[in-house]
């Protein structure tokens, strides 16, 4: 259920006596399997329409539809339930839970789907495996590096095998080499498992990666092109 529409999505803030435009008429189709960027300044609009594609954020107007469910048309119960079970969410800032080893951290999810601890901890095992985190899994988030951080995040955003994976500019706060390694991963799930991604980002290193590039700009999709990726996983 990994395709996305968005028709005519429209969202304004007030900040002040002023009013923002986050999304002005947003239009636009991701197919199955698509590897997206957002691009665009601070203020473009990408953040907005990735929240409001992942339910965060209630559109003013417009349809948003994941799958075959209407996702601007669902109440609070049902938008919860389906970015537990179908969406996994990587941001900027890891958003990971101080107190809990990074095996806990990546549990946390499965925990909250009811899963039980015989099949959460393998899977939560594995999947760090998968992300190089091979012997970290006791760590707490103090303890392991900006990257290492991000990497339990994406293990956690994917642990319960989402459809689709949204990342606000998950390689923000990584150096190039983590963030060249990151990348390498989010292709690498996107070509094995199928995995739709649909990353916002303004650095021009990542978009790179992606097979397709949205440019926005002041709430508006202003550029929308299929290219060759210039980078692909490593191995």
């Amino acid at each position: 259920m990994s395709s996305v529409s968005c028709k005519d999505l429209s969202k304004t803030f007030t900040q002040g006596d002023e009013i923002i435009v986050g999304l002005d008429q947003v239009s636009i189709n991701i197919e199955e399997g698509s590897f997206v960027c957002l691009s665009g300044p601070s203020g473009s609009g990408k953040t907005t329409l990735l929240n409001a594609i992942g339910g965060l954020d209630k559109p003013d107007g417009g349809e948003i539809t994941i799958g075959e469910q209407r996702v601007d048309q669902m109440r609070k119960a049902e938008l919860a339930d389906m970015r537990l079970h179908n969406i996994g969410f990587v941001f900027q800032a890891y958003n990971l839970i101080p107190v809990l080893t990074a095996l806990e951290n990546v549990e946390f999810v499965m925990q909250v789907q009811g899963r039980a601890v015989a099949e959460r901890r393998p899977a939560a095992m594995a999947i760090l495996e998968e992300v190089g985190l091979k012997g970290m899994q006791d760590r707490l988030p103090s303890q392991l590096s900006g990257g290492q951080q991000q990497r339990v995040a994406v293990a956690r955003a994917i642990v319960s095998k989402p459809t689709l994976v949204l990342a606000d500019e998950p390689t923000a706060n990584l150096d190039t080499k983590t963030s060249a390694q990151l990348m390498d991963l989010f292709v690498e799930l996107n070509e094995r498992r199928r995995v739709t991604f649909v990353i916002a980002t303004h650095d021009p290193r990542i978009m790179a990666y992606c097979k397709r590039l949205i440019k926005m700009q002041d709430g508006k999709i202003v550029a929308d092109d299929l290219q060759q990726p210039a980078i692909a996983a490593a191995g």
